[in-house]
């Protein structure tokens, strides 16, 4: 059985990109924005959430709070994607619970080992 992987990103382009990358190994659900997301979960439990920071009606950094609060989504890994560099963004992220953060435009080779380390995390270890 595929895992389930939640893409939310207000840029269908980024949305195709990552649904077309990931769909031969994983489940993808896409959402975009925060709200419809969190709507999405109140039926549904992905193994890994991909979230844009910028996007309209709820941004990234209030869906990641709010998925920390609830019980059933509080361990789930998050990787958190942005256009925006720099240190305070990714430092943000990681105080609100994301495990990663990544940079578009993003490699799709570190992203899939990003993915692998948050779902497998013995998948290291196991070849080192």
């Amino acid at each position: 059985m595929k895992k389930k992987i939640l893409v939310i990103d207000d840029e269908q382009s980024i949305c195709l990109i990552l649904e077309n990358f990931l769909s031969e190994q994983y489940d993808i659900a896409i959402q975009n924005d925060g709200l419809q997301a969190l709507e999405w979960l109140e039926t549904n439990l992905p193994d890994l959430i991909i979230c844009d920071i910028q996007m309209p009606r709820m941004d990234g950094y209030e869906f990641l709070e709010k998925i920390r609060q609830r019980g059933f989504t509080k361990h789930t890994p998050v990787v958190m994607l942005s256009g925006t560099e720099g240190s305070k963004e990714r430092i943000k992220c990681y105080k609100l619970g994301a495990q990663d953060f990544l940079m578009k435009p993003f490699n799709p080779e570190e992203l899939e080992e990003i993915i692998k380390k948050n779902l497998y995390p013995i998948h290291f270890a196991v070849k080192w």
